[in-house]
């Protein structure tokens, strides 16, 4: 199947779409094909003056949108990229359904050598930065520096907040909450706002707009067939990561890691744990650490600036 068809197929679940460029919320995307699948990417406008590139990639149940704030901040700076990992956000679901963290990887590095962008400036949050790891050690060729926030490298046993993302991972868990969706148990409404509350640190700063998007978006995704097994496919594809050993681990792929490294933790996290920050100034070999007292799981979108300040002092050493 053709990226164009993977498109067509996704229009008719309900995603308003064309193969080319489409506009969502205000925002321009195109779909480009790589091996295996067909990634929504944005924003396709040209940068003004010529700009380092940067790919920005998100976390278990995110899209690009969730790099909205810090793209904006970081407009001057770099020439950015987001893209929707295969089975979130406007793209659809690899061919072969490969969820695993390594389908993810295979993805990210099939645009970076269609698009011909690379070396980047690579960003990752949560999922997103679990994959940027594993990315730069495998291909270093392809990633002038990286910026973590909140990565999802092992952290064993994880803290008490984040056992309701791993328990996705369960067999006959999303069967559950399959049926309570379909029984009108959750509201759109009280769905997001859980969501929310998970990965902010204090909700009350996110503006209605951003909370309709959120709440448009969770309806948008409740309507798709592949929504609720590209959360739990890819679930289970960290927790596998978790346990692989040898040349695959990922603390030992983190230490091979040459470029420069941003680590982004938030103190009130829920998902990683700040206690994570220590191992990983230890892993990469050239690390420098913000840590953000008032933060949560997703610092790019609750302190976009302080987070912006940090890119543009690790882009002034590269």
């Amino acid at each position: 199947m053709s990226a164009e068809q993977q498109v067509r197929t996704a229009q008719e679940a309900g995603r308003p779409a064309e193969p080319d460029a489409a506009h969502d919320a205000g925002r321009a995307f195109r779909t480009v094909e790589v091996p295996g699948a067909a990634l929504a990417v944005t924003p396709v406008e040209p940068p003004a003056g010529d700009l380092p590139a940067a790919l920005f990639v998100h976390g278990l149940g995110g899209s690009s949108d969730n790099w909205a704030e810090l793209m904006a901040e970081l407009a001057a700076d770099v020439a950015g990229e987001a893209l929707d990992l295969p089975g979130f956000g406007r793209s659809a679901p690899p061919l072969d359904g490969n969820l695993t963290l390594s389908g993810h990887v295979r993805a990210v590095i099939g645009y970076l050598e269609r698009s011909g962008r690379g070396p980047v400036h690579l960003f990752g949050n949560s999922l997103g930065g679990a994959v940027s790891v594993r990315l730069a050690a495998l291909r270093p060729d392809l990633v002038r520096s990286l910026t973590l926030i909140s990565p999802a490298l092992p952290e064993l046993p994880p803290q008490a907040s984040a056992w309701p993302t791993a328990v996705l991972a369960v067999p006959g868990v999303p069967a559950l909450l399959r049926r309570r969706t379909a029984a009108g148990a959750v509201t759109a409404e009280q769905a997001t706002e859980n969501l929310l509350r998970l990965v902010y640190a204090d909700t009350s700063g996110i503006s209605p707009e951003r909370r309709e998007q959120a709440v448009a978006e969770y309806r948008r995704r409740l309507g798709l067939p592949y929504a609720l097994q590209a959360s739990v496919g890819s679930a289970r594809g960290i927790v596998s990561a978790y346990t692989e050993r040898g040349d695959q681990a990922l603390w030992r792929q983190a230490a091979q890691v040459r470029v420069p490294v941003l680590l982004v933790y938030g103190l009130k996290d829920k998902l990683v744990s700040y206690r994570s920050a220590r191992r990983a100034c230890a892993a990469f070999a050239d690390a420098r650490l913000l840590v953000l007292p008032d933060s949560g799981h997703v610092a790019m979108m609750e302190h976009p600036h302080a987070v912006a300040r940090a890119v543009r002092e690790l882009l002034a050493e590269v």
